[in-house]
């Protein structure tokens, strides 16, 4: 628990990390005012009654960015080097000073990073749903018993996409690659969704298995994947590469 709390607290510390809790919870809260408002124009012209099904949940699937650099940064800051006034070391020296069994440092930063990433999920899906809401008024989609799970599915995406991020971090030791990867991914040219157009096995890819999890009209031939298989494909990605990220971890130099 002391090694679980020194990660949080580390990772609290660091101005990335609010940087990632910022673009977490703004960006997908600005693309829902932004599409909310769209879609008042279009009900307000008779083109509707009221915003689509996924109305706030697929500008989630954008704002999951902001847990994708939390993911990166918390183990990236381990091989920052200091400043040659602070004798030029890096930090993962003292961390591993501090908790010398490398398999027990490595469990503390994925809670602490799961932990970290849940937290940021549940405040981006409350204030995307109250922007669409403000916004649409009694036009927007409304929220049921229906939505719990999906909501559930949103937490549960962001956290195995954060997962996702740490673990290709731990195994790059850097945090250039999988930043560049993921965000560009995630947010400019969806590389995965493209590739479904090609083959339908790209549907089990990590993101795009995850997805079903909340959204329900993606236009990728899905059919066959409903959400718990997407939850348990997507569950099967992280858990591999944890694994690998953690032998990998123990059995080379620091």
């Amino acid at each position: 628990m002391r090694a679980l709390a020194a990660e949080v607290s580390k990772l609290a510390s660091l101005p990335a990390a609010w940087i990632a809790a910022a673009a977490g919870v703004l960006v997908p809260g600005v693309i829902a005012a932004i599409t909310a408002s769209s879609a008042l124009g279009a009900i307000t012209r008779g083109a509707g009654t009221t915003a689509g099904i996924d109305t706030g949940y697929q500008e989630l699937a954008f704002g999951v960015v902001g847990a994708i650099i939390l993911g990166v940064v918390a183990m990236s800051s381990e091989y920052f080097t200091d400043s040659a006034e602070s004798g030029g070391g890096r930090q993962i020296t003292t961390s591993l000073t501090a908790v010398p069994s490398r398999l027990r440092l490595l469990l503390a930063k994925t809670a602490a990073v799961a932990i970290a990433s849940a937290l940021l999920a549940v405040a981006a899906s409350a204030v995307t749903m109250s922007v669409i809401r403000v916004v649409l008024g009694e036009h927007a989609p409304a929220l049921g018993t229906g939505d719990v799970p999906r909501l559930a599915g949103v937490v549960c995406y962001w956290v195995y996409t954060a997962l996702l991020a740490f673990g290709v971090t731990v195994l790059t030791r850097h945090g250039v690659v999988p930043l560049a990867v993921f965000v560009v991914n995630t947010s400019v040219v969806t590389v995965t969704y493209l590739l479904t157009k090609i083959t339908p096995l790209a549907n089990y890819l990590p993101d795009m298995a995850g997805v079903r999890m909340f959204i329900r009209e993606l236009d990728v031939g899905t059919a066959g994947i409903g959400p718990l298989a997407g939850c348990l494909v997507m569950t099967g990605w992280v858990a591999a590469l944890l694994v690998i990220a953690v032998v990998a971890f123990t059995r080379r130099d620091a």
